[in-house]
């Protein structure tokens, strides 16, 4: 029998795919593993718990990290990413920058929020985002355990994803906003400063009829190799006004005269940090 249903959650090679009220344990055709959580697929339904995937339907939107040597596929068809971050464990903007670039890239919306706003480190946290307000990203500070509604507004009619390193407080905030979830929790472990892995698949849950959250499991890095280095100046929100301005057009925006992204940068109007990840992924392109 032939059925469409939405994959809610990935484990590697084996799929829950949601078809009107029943879960259907599936498998995929000859290995095949780049289907997403989020994905509608098309699947043959065996027995009354399991089935096999045939294909995906046309996705909205694929967020996606690779790099050298493999790609792993995130949530499929997502309108919003919600960056979840921390003042502890020690926060990536490394992370956090790579994340934007993939949402910009992907067509995705994102929220950066602020988990844990009660820790006294969080003040410093918070002065480093200005600059990401400046460019127009829309900053959430909450704690999940106290006023996790906060982001409510954020989720409604949206297909979100919560990512963000491990430790940040992502399926804490999943548990906050559908109790009856339980999703994994860990400790911080305070030897490494950093979360343990607590989330080891996708998920995808049902807010209501109009609105779904996928929590997805922490990252520590987020490659970008799938994006070319011409492509990179678009997802910058500081450099985009600047494209075309270079004296030359092909211009790697590090030893060329004229380049108009260096002499914003010394004129203030491009943060350092930002100039330097723009140059990094570029040049590992370039050279």
């Amino acid at each position: 029998m032939k059925a469409t249903g939405q994959i809610i959650r990935s484990y590697g090679r084996r799929f829950i795919v949601e078809c009107g009220d029943t879960e259907y344990d599936a498998t995929t055709r000859a290995k095949r593993v780049d289907y997403a959580c989020g994905d509608w697929v098309d699947i043959t339904i065996q027995n009354k718990e399991q089935a096999v995937i045939e294909g995906t339907q046309e996705r909205r939107s694929l967020l996606y990290r690779q790099d050298d040597w493999k790609t792993k596929v995130i949530a499929a068809n997502v309108t919003r990413i919600l960056f979840v971050s921390a003042a502890v464990p020690s926060p990536s903007e490394e992370l956090l920058g790579r994340c934007l670039i993939a949402a910009e890239a992907a067509d995705i919306d994102p929220v950066i929020i602020v988990n844990k706003s009660d820790l006294p480190e969080t003040a410093a946290w918070l002065k480093k985002l200005e600059l990401y307000q400046q460019l127009g990203y829309q900053v959430v500070v909450l704690s999940a355990l106290e006023n996790a509604d906060a982001i409510r507004p954020f989720l409604a009619g949206h297909t979100s994803v919560l990512v963000g390193q491990s430790g940040m407080g992502k399926s804490t905030l999943t548990n906050a906003l559908l109790p009856h979830v339980n999703a994994r929790v860990g400790d911080i472990s305070t030897a490494l400063d950093t979360g343990r892995h607590t989330t080891t698949h996708a998920a995808l849950y049902h807010l209501d009829e109009n609105s779904q959250l996928i929590d997805s499991p922490g990252l520590q890095a987020f490659g970008l190799a799938h994006i070319a280095a011409t492509d990179f100046i678009y997802y910058f929100p500081e450099m985009r006004p600047l494209i075309g301005q270079c004296r030359f057009h092909n211009c790697s925006h590090r030893n060329e005269p004229d380049c108009a992204i260096k002499a914003a940068a010394a004129r203030g109007d491009i943060a350092p940090h930002r100039l330097e990840l723009f140059q990094r992924l570029i040049s590992g392109k370039l050279d």
